[in-house]
């Protein structure tokens, strides 16, 4: 029986890769389901025992969607084992890497007034290669002002995976 599912909101995937690793340390893999956030709407989300959302953000912000998801179930995710985490590039600095601190984090929690039972942060990936030519330079901008790298031809992957798998560890741990 599935009894834990994992829902993604990812612009470029990476926020569902590291769902999939969080899925690594769980001791029974195949007792959880993970879903993008745009096909869940056909799951009943009474079945699961724990519900954890991954969401990235582009431009500042987290997918409309999302706070939609949101909204319709916070109800149910208010009973369940909930857990979020942003993964955004903001979070590669050290004073903006834990809930506390991410800006993003903050804001979400604000609007969405949605308070999982465990919330984290990882710093994400910038993609230049895959870009289309206005997200390329949007986000060249945004890393040029913000100290971050801005060379086109690269991609930079910030993601502190030793911090993932503390944190996947900590979700499974009483499952």
């Amino acid at each position: 029986m599935i009894n834990s599912l994992i829902i993604y909101s990812s612009t470029d995937g990476h926020t569902k890769i590291i769902c999939e690793r969080i899925i690594n340390f769980s001791n029974q893999e195949d007792e959880v389901k993970i879903i993008s956030l745009s096909e869940v709407a056909k799951l009943d989300l009474s079945k699961f025992n724990k519900i954890i959302i991954g969401a990235s953000i582009r431009y500042g912000r987290h997918s409309r969607e999302l706070y939609k998801f949101i909204e319709l179930n916070k109800n149910i995710l208010d009973t369940k084992d909930s857990v979020f985490f942003s993964v955004n590039v903001v979070a590669r600095k050290s004073e903006k890497n834990t809930p506390d601190t991410n800006p993003y984090i903050k804001k979400f929690l604000k609007i969405s007034k949605w308070r999982p039972k465990k919330i984290g942060v990882f710093a994400g990936k910038v993609d230049y290669p895959k870009y289309n030519f206005l997200d390329k330079y949007i986000i060249k901008f945004i890393m040029f002002i913000t100290k971050g790298p801005t060379d086109t031809s690269q991609s930079y992957e910030f993601t502190d995976w030793s911090k993932v798998d503390s944190f996947a560890k900590e979700l499974w741990l009483n499952s």
